[in-house]
């Protein structure tokens, strides 16, 4: 691994996400819903105004949820399906598939990570000057595991892109993996909970929590604000099964991790074998 290499390709991949016109406008677009739900998050309960770090970030989950993945598959499946003959100067030169599969992956987590950062930063220093600040400490965690879900399905939009070649066919099965992984899972895996006893049903639940980053994510940040009482089944059956926080949010990061370092030697696989 030459990390001269890597960073000299993600820097290229960096500039190349600023200069599209789509990481800037989800930049600003982040932003401002950010700063929407900052404010109107809690109009539902009669309140209205910024109402601190941890209220905050509670409303926010859904959109990271939703939002994150989708622009992380876009513009992965968008880089890796690059026009022929940019992808051909590239692979010519001296520097190992895996390389460019790291440089490129960095330069992209930099530039979806710089968007993220924007919206957050942006409703963090408003909550700061206009609310209180209690819960600020748990905000940068919950920041930090939105940008390791971004990392996730940036590194699934390399296995996809890798191992469909045509950009076309690749955009569809992106979508299809933002629907199933977002949408569909939690509804199979309440469905088959239905047609289990009720022990099978909750080890059922603990290791369908496993095979999903986004409710790994979502778990975890709930752990982070102290959310507790809006776990749903598969929280409160992590926390049955490991006894305590500090264990269930251990097997949480490690979770994620796998979920990261897989599908990473899947998609460098792919690429080894691609010919280019």
């Amino acid at each position: 691994m030459n990390l001269h290499s890597i960073a000299t390709i993600a820097r290229q991949e960096l500039i190349i996400s600023i200069r599209n016109r789509w990481t800037l406008i989800f930049a600003a677009v982040f932003a401002v819903l950010v700063l929407a739900l900052s404010y109107f998050g809690l109009v539902t309960a009669g309140a209205v105004g910024f109402q601190g770090f941890v209220r905050t970030a509670a409303s926010l989950l859904n959109l990271v949820l939703y939002l994150v993945p989708l622009v992380a598959l876009t513009m992965g499946t968008l880089s890796f399906t690059s026009e022929k003959s940019s992808s051909e100067i590239l692979f010519s030169q001296p520097v190992s598939r895996g390389d460019i599969l790291m440089g490129k992956l960095a330069g992209l987590f930099a530039s979806l990570a710089a968007a993220t950062l924007l919206g957050f930063g942006a409703a963090g220093l408003v909550i700061a000057a206009g609310a209180r600040s209690s819960g600020a400490v748990r905000y940068p965690g919950f920041v930090g595991l939105s940008l390791a879900l971004g990392l996730v399905f940036l590194v699934l939009s390399a296995v996809v892109a890798t191992a469909c070649h045509r950009r076309n066919v690749a955009f569809g099965v992106s979508l299809f993996v933002w629907f199933f992984f977002v949408l569909l899972y939690d509804l199979l895996v309440m469905g088959a909970t239905f047609m289990l006893r009720e022990r099978t049903a909750n080890t059922f639940l603990f290791v369908s929590l496993l095979g999903n980053p986004v409710d790994i994510v979502r778990v975890g940040c709930l752990m982070i604000l102290d959310g507790k009482e809006v776990f749903g089944a598969t929280g409160a059956a992590l926390l049955r099964f490991l006894g305590g926080d500090a264990a269930a949010f251990c097997v949480l990061a490690v979770a994620l991790l796998a979920w990261i370092a897989v599908p990473l030697i899947v998609a460098r696989k792919a690429l080894d074998a691609q010919d280019i």
